[in-house]
């Protein structure tokens, strides 16, 4: 008799993985001090994407026989991407709440001196920060980080998921099992 595995417990692994992955990637950006650098942030797409991928296709290979529809791989992802984002907000909230209480007034430094690098007005950019410091707190950065990972997960788990699929009945293929 064959055991299902649900999706959640099947790649709840996956999911811890990408999400520790994550958090050591933003320690070690964040002890470079590289932490407003634009292009690091690119990096971690790259590495997103192929660390992402790895996971789905384990999962395919692992729990589904080898066989993933593109629902199925799409839906993986999201899950993988659940599980990242709460472990990865979890680390942001310790982050800015305790570690480094000074990066929310680093963090307003730094786009206010964005703003005014655009040559923005001085009012514009006084709105601008008054409107940044009710809203920059660690449980609001937290949820918005958890927030932003699942929606980027999502984008990525429907592009990775074309690459992944692998469609067939495996009862008809692979009589020898």
């Amino acid at each position: 008799m064959e055991q299902h595995t649900s999706i959640w417990k099947a790649n709840f692994n996956n999911g811890l993985i990408m999400g520790l992955i994550a958090v050591v990637y933003s320690l070690v950006i964040y002890f470079l001090d590289l932490s407003f650098n634009t292009y690091q942030g690119y990096v971690f797409y790259v590495i997103q994407v192929v660390i992402l991928y790895i996971l789905i296709k384990s999962y395919r290979d692992n729990f589904r026989y080898g066989y993933l529809t593109y629902v199925q791989a799409v839906g993986a992802g999201v899950v993988i991407s659940i599980y990242s984002a709460i472990l990865t907000a979890i680390f942001v909230y310790i982050l800015y709440a305790f570690i480094d209480t000074g990066l929310v007034n680093k963090q307003l430094a730094f786009f206010e001196e964005s703003m005014v690098k655009r040559g923005l007005p001085q009012a514009a950019i006084d709105t601008a920060m008054k409107m940044q410091i009710k809203i920059i707190k660690p449980t609001i950065i937290a949820t918005l980080s958890m927030f932003g990972s699942i929606l980027w997960g999502t984008i990525l788990s429907l592009i990775i998921a074309i690459f992944v699929r692998k469609e067939g009945n495996p009862l008809v293929e692979n009589v020898e099992r």
